[in-house]
């Protein structure tokens, strides 16, 4: 996305010492987090909300998730600062593959580095410390977004007081990588793929909207095809389940960026809480905050076996389920469900804060404007 094309709102943050150094031991000169906030921050820092957006998400928490946040919902900015930014190797203003290399003037293309869920946290967690934030009262996010909030508990618990994992897992499964290896292979075949280093007017559209249709079809369940679709066929006698694979890809193409869906996936492939630290699976230390963990029980991509497992794994964990046949997008529509279970962990877990008049050190935008949204954005 153009960088003119992003919300006003919209602001942007590099780390003060010009470079961050990834876990493969590679080096990012001078990367940038673009993000935007809701509300103010107290005077005792004890009302910050990070949100972490899904795959194809961004920080216009207010596109994705409309449902959750403004005054008296889930997210109120009446009496929380609520965060967030987009994601490291994405395209909505934050460095990614169609970012300028600062040491060579050029986009980076293939030669940007591969990164992991782990580099993510872990810049930012510096940005918020910028920010003069010592501890986030609540961090959640589903699927792609929930592995970095589970992230942010094995790498800052104690800079998290309660994480809220939805539709995710901590180790990305070999039925996840498949799925994502096909979307990835889509792309590749696509001629205008250039092995990444295509010039950004003439993009891999048709390789990107065959990668979405496949993921399409893995974010839903094929009960709700037979109920929503079934074998009816539009004017043209096309079946009406290709025409909703066709939408949905040509929306995905024309506002994301391939470079990015590929580099993202690979990150969300090598995603495994506590590796190098402890052993594959094993349960995480008692330090790691209290979380909720939301499953869905029509999810294909992450299914309730694999919440269950999560949440064993987990000290203090907490189970919730969505009975939804949306599959692994009930976290973006079904929202006053997700709403429900979430508010329930809260009250048990975080104290109800008051709003506070004082402006934050560092003053941020309280702009919202409810725009709609498509109803899928993994």
């Amino acid at each position: 996305m153009r960088e003119s094309s992003l919300p006003p709102e919209t602001r942007f943050w590099q780390p003060a010492s010009g470079s961050f150094q990834l876990e493969s031991g590679l080096r990012l000169q001078a990367p940038r987090l673009a993000y935007r906030s809701w509300g103010r921050l107290d005077p005792d820092q004890a009302n910050a909300v990070l949100v972490c957006h899904p795959l194809t998400g961004s920080a216009d928490v207010d596109h994705w998730w409309p449902d959750l946040l403004g005054e008296g919902r889930l997210l109120d900015p009446l009496h929380q600062f609520v965060l967030c930014a987009n994601v490291l190797g994405s395209c909505y203003g934050s460095t990614g593959p169609s970012s300028t290399d600062p040491l060579t003037g050029h986009r980076y293309g293939r030669s940007f580095p591969p990164i992991t869920i782990r580099d993510m946290v872990r810049l930012e967690a510096e940005w918020i410390h910028s920010l003069g934030i010592r501890r986030l009262s609540l961090i959640l996010g589903g699927s792609l977004g929930g592995m970095r909030a589970l992230e942010w508990g094995a790498l800052f618990p104690d800079r998290t007081t309660a994480l809220v994992a939805i539709a995710t897992t901590d180790r990305q499964p070999p039925w996840a990588i498949a799925f994502s290896e096909a979307q990835r292979l889509a792309i590749q075949a696509d001629p205008d793929w250039l092995n990444g280093d295509y010039p950004p007017e003439r993009p891999p559209r048709a390789g990107l909207r065959a990668a979405r249709a496949m993921a399409m079809v893995s974010y839903r369940h094929w009960h709700e095809f037979t109920e929503r679709f079934g074998r009816r066929t539009t004017s043209n006698g096309k079946f009406e389940v290709v025409r909703w694979l066709a939408y949905h890809g040509e929306q995905l193409a024309e506002r994301f960026d391939a470079g990015s869906y590929v580099t993202l996936t690979h990150a969300m492939d090598t995603h495994d809480l506590g590796q190098g630290c402890l052993q594959p699976g094993s349960p995480l230390p008692a330090t790691f905050p209290p979380t909720l963990v939301v499953g869905i029980r029509s999810d294909l991509l992450y299914p309730p076996d694999e919440q269950l497992r999560l949440a064993k794994r987990l000290p203090q964990s907490e189970t919730a389920w969505l009975d939804s046949p949306r599959g692994h997008d009930a976290f973006l529509v079904d929202t006053a469900d997700l709403t429900a279970r979430i508010q329930n962990f809260m009250q048990a877990r975080c104290k109800a804060r008051q709003p506070q008049p004082p402006a934050p050190r560092h003053p941020l935008s309280i702009t919202m404007d409810q725009t709609s949204c498509p109803e899928e954005n993994s």
